[in-house]
């Protein structure tokens, strides 16, 4: 019976060590799994932020055909009117409106107005304070909308175009690509649409209309102008006045 005994006990604990070999084997190969798993992420990681990298500094140099949202007007609408022009062939003036109207401390910050921010949280208001960085990679890189995927990824494209790209590109791209009427996209367009005449001939006046109406083009004419938009307009002319004898304009002297 003794022998017998020992020898059951000898099997169970071959079996237990066997089943414990065997969990280790699987634990094993699910670390291993893990690991490789988690080596293949980053390279694709890695090599998506290098793409996204690739893509903003080739925009750095070379004009951006458009972007998502225009797409979507030109498939709705049929045609669009656009022309790119650099930045020597826009009026100065326009360049300041623009800051005047949409970010004034466009030239101080690093793509997000952190002191706007703060008083659009304490004033409890529902509007945005999106700067011009900001504005420029969502028309650029991204969709329009206010998932918070679209908010993650303007915040690193934000950094990653202020990092590499000059605040006066920066602006020139803004200008080539925001909306200023239905379909109207960029200022050279819009100076012809409204006024007749070329970006670089734009007055300070018409200027100060062009940046009026972007908060709202599908809504806001700036040839025939409303009260409200009239009233802002004179406050653009101050405003773009103002931050040309102050040097919060600097960041786009040529």
């Amino acid at each position: 019976m003794s022998r017998a005994s020992n020898k059951k006990k000898a099997k169970s604990s071959a079996n237990a060590k066997a089943r414990a070999t065997s969990r280790n084997g699987v634990l094993h190969r699910i670390a291993d799994a893990l690991r490789w798993f988690k080596r293949k992420l980053w390279r694709i990681l890695g090599v998506i932020f290098l793409l996204l990298v690739a893509w903003v500094l080739l925009y750095r140099f070379v004009p951006p055909p458009g972007g998502i949202y225009m797409l979507q007007e030109y498939r709705r609408i049929g045609e669009i009117q656009r022309q790119w022009v650099p930045m020597d062939r826009i009026a100065p003036v326009m360049a300041r409106s623009v800051i005047a109207a949409e970010d004034a401390n466009f030239c101080l910050h690093w793509g997000f107005d952190m002191a706007e921010i703060r008083k659009v949280i304490e004033s409890g208001s529902t509007r945005g304070a999106s700067t011009l960085s900001q504005q420029t990679v969502k028309n650029v890189f991204l969709w329009h909308g206010r998932d918070w995927t679209r908010k993650a990824l303007e915040s690193g494209l934000t950094l990653m175009v202020e990092l590499l790209w000059p605040k006066r590109r920066i602006l020139e791209v803004y200008l080539n690509i925001a909306e200023f009427d239905d379909g109207v996209f960029g200022v050279e367009a819009a100076a012809q649409h409204y006024f007749r005449v070329s970006a670089s001939d734009l007055s300070a006046l018409q200027a100060a209309r062009l940046a009026a109406v972007l908060p709202a083009p599908k809504s806001r004419d700036a040839a025939n102008p409303t009260q409200f938009l009239r009233s802002r307009t004179a406050a653009i002319v101050d405003g773009a006045a103002t931050i040309a004898r102050d040097g919060r304009a600097s960041c786009i002297d040529g």
